[in-house]
């Protein structure tokens, strides 16, 4: 399955919930399966963790732990490096392979 978006890009939320819309950041993790994308300090989570003890062992980090859950990918947009706008993501193909170009100002985004 071939994604436009890949890890290490920067992303614009463009639709979703509302305190995450608008926002920008790296993404972290791209789940090929399920189309979705992990963005850095977007749809943060809660998971309530208890503290377990197994031989000896205890588990560091008892309670509330934040993560960033995944996001589906239609939901973000790739923000071109050039002109800082979200923008979609266009292929020019040519003998050294295949870019992504930025549908706005045709810059290369590789």
């Amino acid at each position: 399955m071939r994604v436009k978006i890949r890890k290490g890009d920067t992303v614009e939320v463009i639709s979703g919930r509302l305190e995450d819309k608008g926002k920008r950041g790296e993404v972290i993790n791209v789940i090929l399966d399920e189309r979705r994308v992990v963005v850095q300090g977007v749809n943060i989570r809660t998971k309530h963790q208890k503290q377990v003890q197994t031989q000896g062992r205890r588990n560091l980090n008892p309670g509330r732990i934040q993560f960033e859950g995944p996001v589906d990918i239609s939901n973000v947009m790739l923000v071109c490096p050039k002109c800082g706008e979200a923008t979609r993501v266009g292929v020019l193909r040519d003998e050294a392979g295949a870019h992504r170009v930025c549908k706005n100002c045709e810059a290369t985004i590789d």
